[in-house]
């Protein structure tokens, strides 16, 4: 069966989007409109559409009702236990459950799609594994040079629903210029959360690239897979930038300050920088249990948590 992609443009500006709701409702490509035509500002792999490469590697991804890792696949919560799937090639969960689940379309028009996923009825086997029922929706939205996301998650159980929600967009770099390594990394966070197997211990420490991140670090000096705290925030919001030296392009990150977590890392491939704000610190319930506030979400029967995120090329 041939993988669902959804098509969104806007006729004025000429910029255009894809979602695949298969794939853990992944918008993969977003071209914003430039002077020399649209520029693609997403990395993918060449086979992402065709639904054969790991949907946790390509555009942006949906880290839900966990993101980042849990350490061991394990955690406890109001003294039960759940046991995850492991899924990084060390024994830990990663990114939640959502991130390669199909998505059910529920709005759609030129421009935007809306898509649903709630565990009790896109996958019940999800609800022996979490303490709570989840329904996430997210909203993708185009106009002009901006990619407005708006994501609402809400509790439709009984039982109180802990979670963590983050985005994992693939970032392509140059954009339009002529070399990746020049371009220039920035992003607002004052602490880096020490690891450890690539997992909070607990420790924050203010390193030397927190300093590069704040004044902006060139893709050829970094080797990122960090997580970092202490996010700047004007107005509610914080901003991440790629800049582009070679074409003068700037693309900004927006977010809300719900998200208190910002993970950056480069894969290896070099071809994209990934800017992640996450509304948690991973392996939030064992740093909850050791006292220290990874800021979980806990949201009670009936309530409802919303934030935004819009991606822009100027």
């Amino acid at each position: 069966m041939a993988l669902e992609i959804i098509s969104l443009s806007d006729s004025q500006s000429g910029s255009s989007a894809k979602v695949a709701p298969g794939l853990g409702f992944n918008c993969y490509s977003f071209a914003a409109p430039t002077a020399k035509g649209p520029l693609e500002v997403l990395w993918a792999a060449a086979d992402f559409s065709a639904g054969a490469a790991k949907p946790s590697g390509s555009g942006i991804p949906l880290m839900f009702p966990f993101a980042g890792r849990i350490r061991g696949a394990k955690f406890e919560f109001e003294g039960k236990s759940y046991q995850l799937e492991p899924g990084d090639g060390l024994g830990n969960a990663i990114h939640g459950f959502v991130i390669n689940r199909p998505w059910r379309v529920t709005q759609q028009s030129a421009s935007r799609v809306v898509g649903q996923f709630q565990a009790s009825i896109d996958d019940p086997s999800v609800l022996a594994h979490w303490p709570a029922d989840f329904r996430i929706t997210a909203d993708y939205q185009l106009a002009g040079a901006t990619l407005t996301s708006e994501f609402t998650i809400e509790n439709p159980d009984s039982r109180p629903l802990p979670f963590g929600f983050g985005t994992h967009p693939y970032f392509r770099v140059p954009l339009g210029g002529t070399s990746g390594a020049e371009c220039v990394v920035r992003v607002g966070v004052d602490t880096n959360w020490d690891l450890e197997g690539l997992l909070p211990t607990g420790a924050k420490s203010s390193s030397a690239v927190v300093a590069d991140l704040q004044k902006g670090a060139p893709m050829s000096g970094l080797k990122l897979d960090h997580v970092f705290g202490g996010l700047t925030f004007d107005n509610h919001r914080c901003t991440a930038t790629v800049y582009d030296p070679s074409s003068k392009h700037t693309l900004a990150m927006t977010f809300l300050d719900q998200f208190t977590t910002c993970v950056v890392y480069n894969p290896p491939h070099r071809e994209a920088v990934c800017i992640e704000p996450y509304t948690t610190v991973p392996d939030a319930f064992a740093l909850r249990a050791r006292g220290i506030d990874p800021h979980l979400q806990i949201l009670a029967p009936g309530q409802t948590f919303r934030t935004r995120i819009d991606i822009r090329l100027d």
